[in-house]
């Protein structure tokens, strides 16, 4: 296969158009989503990839129906206690990112829980982007240098990104969007400056491991020069 990505982010794109195919509602289709995102952890780990990011809900993401956005915090609020027992039995490392201070009190001790109790497990490490948004990240980091009395002079670009949500992990190697769309919809803008962008018509509930290995081959033949020659 060649070189495998050491880590890879995911926008997890298309379920609620998937769902509308079959006839079913939206939910139904982040529901099958959210259980794809477990199997992937599981083929991610296998493949020898270390970090899987992906996008589950982002700060524009609370102008959709109002319904909608309830049924997803539902889910949220579920899978994120699932995810205590499966973090444990296949020692899973998880983070959420993004700004945690918009959600509620409940999803909020839910993520310090389950950050916690994964916090020492060392087979993947999964990030999931809740209330995230890349601009946000941005903004965010800037001002807690600001508010550490950093002078305006001395910002740079090592002091941003010590100051971001994923810090210290690495950049994505490989960033995958799925079900057709090819934008990056404000996500990880500042960390996939140099990633490898691979598109897919497959809707995420039906992306499985050989749609990852045919992104993978992909990935393989790329040459990643990172500004240079």
């Amino acid at each position: 296969m060649g070189s495998v990505p050491k880590h890879i982010a995911v926008i997890l794109d298309g379920n609620g158009r998937w769902a509308k195919k079959r006839g079913m509602p939206r939910n139904f289709g982040h529901l099958k989503g959210a259980e794809r995102v477990e199997e992937m952890c599981h083929v991610m780990a296998d493949k020898g990839v270390e970090y899987f990011t992906v996008y589950a809900f982002s700060t524009e993401n609370w102008s959709r129906p109002a319904d909608e956005v309830s049924a997803l915090m539902k889910l949220l609020k579920d899978y994120l206690k699932k995810s205590i027992k499966m973090a444990t039995e296949n020692d899973l490392c998880v983070r959420v990112i993004g700004d945690k201070s918009g959600l509620s009190a409940e999803l909020q001790e839910s993520i310090r829980q389950l950050e916690e109790v994964s916090k020492d497990n060392k087979k993947l490490k999964f990030t999931i982007a809740l209330n995230y948004g890349g601009r946000d990240e941005i903004v965010r980091a800037v001002k807690k240098l600001s508010d550490s009395g950093v002078a305006p002079g001395d910002i740079n670009a090592a002091l941003i990104e010590e100051n971001l949500d994923t810090w210290p992990y690495p950049d994505p190697d490989l960033l995958i969007r799925t079900s057709g769309e090819q934008r990056l919809s404000n996500f990880l803008l500042w960390q996939c400056a140099y990633s490898e962008f691979y598109f897919t018509d497959t809707a995420w509930p039906d992306f499985d491991e050989k749609e990852l290995d045919k992104a993978l081959e992909a990935y393989a033949a790329r040459n990643r020069r990172f500004g240079g020659v």
